[in-house]
C-alpha cells in the first residue's frame, strides 16, 4: 500500500497509532532518501510528544534490526550476555565489568557507543589506551570473542544503519529523551548483536538523561519488555546518577580508575554497581542461581588477578599496548589545576550534569560528532557528597590543554555545593525494575 509522509506524520501528531506497514514505509523511504530529514524530524517530534504503544515499538525495533546485518554468534560456545547503561558521568562500569564477567567463563560481546552530550562513551575511553582498536569488522569481533571471551567494538555501518541516521537526527532535533525512541535505539543494536542475555543499568538523577525516577522506571520497564519479547533473558536495574561514579571523569583518567578496580582497589560505588550487574549476568547465563554464589565467584576473580589478566588479554588482542599499565604515570596528562574549597563544611551536592558538561569543555567530550577528544583531559574529583572539607582543601583536579580554564574552574566550584549540614547521598542502587515498579535489593 502506498502512503504519503504527510498523512503518517499527521496521524501520529494527532495521537493515533501507526501500523507496522506505515512505520515500514516511512523508515524504508527515509533510508532510500526519498523522505527528507525534515519530514523524519517531524515524525520524531510527533513520537516524542505522543509516544508509541507496544505494537508500534515492536514494529520499529524489528524494522530497525532488519535495516542491516545481524551478528550470528551461535558458533561461539557459551551463553552470550551483554550489559547496557543509559548513560552517566564517570560511568566506566563496562570497562571493569566485561573482563570481570569474561574471566568467569561467560562470553561478553559488547557493542558500545561514544560520548553523547554530558556523558562519556566507552569507545572513547578504550581508545585512550595507546593503539587500542574499536573499529573492528564482524569477523575480527567474533575472533577476539572466541579467543578471550570478551570483545568490544563500535557499531559498524552495516549493523542497524537505521539507528545511525536516526540517532544523529534525534541529537540535532532535541528528541533524544523519548522513551520509545531510546528503547528502539538501544534494543535494536543489542538484539542485532547476537546475544542471549542482557542486563540494563538505567540511570536517574541530575546526571541522567531521565532525571525523573518515574521516567527512568518506565524506560527500564520498556527496555526489559522489548528484550524479553525478542527472546533475550533480560533484567533491568535503576541506579542513581546525582553525582559522578567514582572519582575520575575523562577518558584516560577513567581507564586508570578502571584498572585500579580490576586490581582490587577501586572506589566502592563503582564496584557496588559493577558487582550488581555482574552478579545478574552470571545468573542469566545459568552458571549460578543466586546472588550470593555469584558474588563469591566475582570477588575471587578480582582478588586472584584473573579479571585484570582478562583485561590485559583483551587489550593486546585489540592492538592496545598493555605495557602502559606497568607505569600509568607515563601517560602525558596536561598539568593539573587545583580546585580548592572556598569554605569549610560538608559537600552537599556534586552536580553530575554540570561536572559532565565541564568535562566536555575540557576536551574530553564532543560538541559535534566529528570532534576529536583529548584522551588526557577531564576532572579528577577528590571529594564526594557527605565528605567533610576544610577551606582551601583540594576538591578536584582539572586537566585541560585548552585556554580559558578559569571558566571551567568556576563551573566546577558552582557544581560542588558546600554547607554546614552533612547530607548523605541518595541511595546508589535503587532496585530491580519489575512490571509493577522497583523492587528494592537488600544492601
Amino acid at each position: 500500500m502506498k502512503y504519503t509522509p504527510f498523512e503518517i506524520i499527521a496521524k501520529k501528531r494527532d495521537g493515533n497509532n501507526l501500523s507496522e506497514a506505515e512505520i515500514a514505509f516511512f523508515l524504508s523511504e527515509y533510508l532510500k532518501e526519498t523522505i527528507p530529514d525534515y519530514q523524519m524530524a517531524a515524525l520524531l517530534m510527533a513520537v516524542y510528544f505522543r509516544g508509541m504503544n507496544e505494537e508500534e515499538l515492536k514494529a520499529l525495533v524489528d524494522l530497525m534490526i532488519h535495516s542491516g546485518e545481524t551478528i550470528d554468534l551461535s558458533e561461539i560456545p557459551g551463553f552470550k550476555v551483554d550489559k547496557h547503561s543509559t548513560g552517566g558521568v564517570g560511568d566506566k562500569i563496562s570497562i571493569v565489568l566485561a573482563p570481570l564477567v569474561a574471566s568467569t567463563g561467560v562470553p561478553v560481546p559488547m557493542i558500545s557507543g561514544r560520548g553523547l552530550g554530558h556523558t562519556g562513551g566507552t569507545l572513547d575511553k578504550l581508545e585512550a589506551i595507546p593503539g587500542y582498536r574499536t573499529h573492528l569488522t564482524v569477523d575480527e569481533f567474533k575472533n577476539i570473542l572466541r579467543k578471550c571471551g570478551l570483545s568490544m567494538m563500535g557499531q559498524t555501518e552495516k549493523i542497524v544503519p537505521a539507528d545511525r541516521r536516526l540517532y544523529a537526527l534525534r541529537s540535532a532535533t532535541a528528541t533524544i529523551n523519548s522513551i520509545p525512541l531510546v528503547a528502539g535505539s538501544i534494543m535494536s543494536k543489542k538484539i542485532a548483536e547476537g546475544i542471549q542475555g542482557l542486563v540494563l543499568d538505567v540511570k536517574t538523577g541530575h546526571g541522567a538523561f531521565f532525571p525523573d525516577p518515574n521516567d527512568a522506571v518506565r524506560l527500564g520497564q520498556t527496555l526489559k519488555s522489548v528484550g524479553q519479547q525478542a527472546g533475550l533473558r533480560t533484567e533491568a536495574f535503576i541506579t542513581n546518577m546525582d553525582q559522578p561514579l567514582g572519582f575520575a571523569i575523562g577518558n584516560w583518567l577513567e581507564i586508570v580508575e578502571s584498572v585500579n578496580c580490576l586490581r582490587g582497589n577501586g572506589p566502592k560505588d563503582v564496584m557496588d554497581v559493577t558487582y550488581l550487574l555482574a552478579r545478574w549476568m552470571l545468573i542469566l547465563s545459568g552458571i549460578v542461581s543466586d546472588e550470593k554464589s555469584a558474588q563469591t565467584i566475582l570477588e575471587d576473580k578480582i582478588s586472584s588477578g584473573a579479571a585484570y589478566e582478562k583485561f590485559l588479554e583483551n587489550v593486546e588482542l585489540q592492538h592496545g599496548n598493555p605495557k602502559i599499565f606497568e607505569n600509568m604515570d607515563q601517560f602525558p596528562l596536561p598539568p593539573p589545576i587545583e580546585i580548592r574549597a572556598q569554605r569549610t563544611g560538608f559537600v552537599q551536592e556534586a552536580n553530575a550534569f554540570e561536572l559532565g558538561m565541564v568535562s566536555v569543555i575540557t576536551g574530553a567530550g564532543r560538541n559535534r560528532m566529528e570532534d576529536q577528544v583529548d584522551p588526557g583531559a577531564g576532572i579528577l574529583m577528590r571529594k564526594k557528597i557527605g565528605d567533610y572539607v576544610k577551606q582551601d582543601e583540594v576538591l578536584a583536579l582539572l586537566y585541560t590543554n585548552l585556554p580559558d580554564s578559569e571558566a571551567m574552574e568556576m563551573r566546577i566550584q558552582d557544581a560542588l555545593l558546600i554547607g554546614e549540614e552533612k547530607k548523605n547521598p541518595n541511595r546508589l542502587i535503587q532496585g530491580r525494575i519489575t512490571p509493577k515498579g522497583v523492587e528494592q535489593i537488600p544492601l
